[in-house]
């Protein structure tokens, strides 16, 4: 049997997958590992940690009989390497907050419009460049000492296969790669002073970028949300877009040029397919939001006791909006300080209400986030649904009226450890291109259409509902 391994290093644990040459999943490993937050808003991990459990998830997903193996993991990651390729200090994570006088600095070192060009994005506190001059100034005597820097799926690769590489879609997310010209960007690497010498080559995400030791060749792979998208079918402009109720939500559509928001509200990256790109509406508390509500009320409280009482309340909950910015926000705020909100709580309203306003809160984020990417030029005409929180009909049925698009559930959820298999096919030659290996397998098991009667409800409750972060702003005085 023809064996496909993917593997993603993600932020709580590796998850391993190996399907067959049709796509279907024949194995599944997973191992988790802690998260050190050693100061308020700080988040780290030791890459040994990544490693260790990767290697157990392979040999249990029997990689070295693989006939290729693609790796995904989370973005943004920065993992500092001395002389000898061994990691300085824990890796610095994408949900690490330290960094906001850094990204000040880059945006007028580089100048905000010009690295918005170049990069396709604002420099946020998630990425990696701000990182660096982070350590720069508080740890100068590590930064001293730094030979080269990898993202987290790659210091797993650099351990399995000692190769220093990179992919075109993870390197997007760094802040220094030039996204239309899909390589390093030496304008913003010397605005920032950072030797080029410190970065791994760049591939594309199908492309081999090295063997195991057993001669297992390794695609280059692609950061989680573009390995998502590509395993739930997300290839080309104007077809179907990647929708994400994971703990983060998020809309991301494919495009066949380069295009950049000037306001840098939707990141613009390199997808995981060649000659290809993708803008992506991200907000930061999406299922996270319903988790927090269940865990405030009770965390003996199920979600299907949640769900359902939020099904005996009509759309609108009686004038109860949610405004899902409880960790921040990103699209279409980039407002790190932002913060959630019930607004128009009455005595009729109970957990089944607010339930639903919740629900309802993160759909209508995600409706912003979808104008914005139709706006740069993604048409959607579909949403591919992945994440736990597409386990719920109800929240489906919200998402699709609000989106205004159905919703398409595939017959894989394993996210982005599916795409990176996939990858890891095309590397092997399996599939001529990523084109066709999604073709080949990934399938539409069921699909969400739209209520219409809520459609006209949700169109009309949409403006009340983006007028709550700018009373929320003038609320915290700025």
């Amino acid at each position: 049997m023809t064996r496909l391994v993917g593997l993603d290093v993600g932020t709580t644990s590796v998850k391993g997958i190996a399907i067959d040459q049709t796509g279907a999943v024949v194995h599944v490993a997973e191992r988790g590992y802690p998260l050190s937050t050693p100061r308020p808003g700080w988040s780290e991990q030791d890459p040994e940690l990544w490693w260790k459990a990767a290697a157990e998830v392979l040999d249990e997903c029997e990689a070295d009989r693989a006939l290729g193996i693609g790796l995904s993991g989370q973005m943004h990651g920065l993992v500092t390497l001395d002389a000898d390729d061994r990691p300085l200090r824990p890796a610095i994570l994408w949900n690490d907050g330290r960094t906001q006088k850094q990204c000040v600095e880059i945006e007028e070192r580089v100048g905000r419009e010009r690295l918005i060009e170049l990069t396709g994005n604002r420099a946020l506190a998630g990425f990696t460049a701000p990182k660096l001059l982070w350590l720069r100034e508080e740890e100068p005597e590590t930064y001293a000492r730094i030979r080269s820097i990898l993202l987290p799926k790659d210091y797993v690769r650099l351990r399995l296969c000692e190769e220093h590489a990179i992919d075109v879609a993870d390197a997007s997310g760094t802040l220094l790669f030039d996204v239309a010209r899909r390589r390093w960007s030496g304008e913003v690497l010397d605005a920032l002073e950072i030797d080029p010498a410190w970065l791994p080559g760049v591939a594309e995400s199908p492309e081999v970028a090295g063997e195991t030791h057993g001669g297992v060749p390794v695609a280059a792979g692609a950061g989680d949300q573009a390995a998502g998208a590509l395993g739930v079918g997300v290839v080309a402009e104007g077809g179907p877009a990647s929708v994400v109720l994971g703990t983060s939500g998020v809309v991301f559509a494919a495009l066949d040029r380069y295009a950049a928001d000037p306001e840098g509200r939707v990141h613009a990256f390199c997808h995981a397919v060649p000659g290809v790109w993708h803008v992506m509406g991200v907000m930061l508390s999406a299922a996270g939001s319903l988790r927090w509500l269940r865990d405030t009320i009770g965390g003996d409280v199920s979600y299907d006791d949640l769900i359902a009482g939020a099904g005996r309340w009509e759309p609108g909950v009686e004038g109860l909006l949610f405004a899902p910015y409880l960790a921040g926000e990103r699209t279409p705020y980039p407002d790190p300080e932002a913060r959630g909100a019930f607004l128009g709580l009455g005595l009729r309203h109970d957990r089944g209400a607010m339930t639903r306003a919740v629900l309802e809160g993160v759909a209508f984020g995600l409706r912003d986030a979808l104008d914005l990417v139709v706006e740069m030029g993604g048409r959607p005409a579909s949403g591919r649904v992945s994440g736990g929180g597409g386990r719920g009909m109800l929240w489906l049925e919200i998402v699709a009226s609000v989106l205004g698009i159905p919703l398409e559930l595939t017959r894989a959820d394993e996210g982005a450890a599916y795409g990176a298999a996939l990858l890891g096919g095309v590397g092997a030659g399996v599939w001529g291109d990523a084109r066709e290996a999604v073709d080949t397998c990934v399938q539409v098991t069921r699909t969400i259409e739209p209520r219409p009667e809520w459609v006209e409800r949700y169109a009309e409750l949409q403006p009340a509902f983006r007028r709550v972060y700018p009373a929320l702003v003038a609320a915290r005085g700025d």
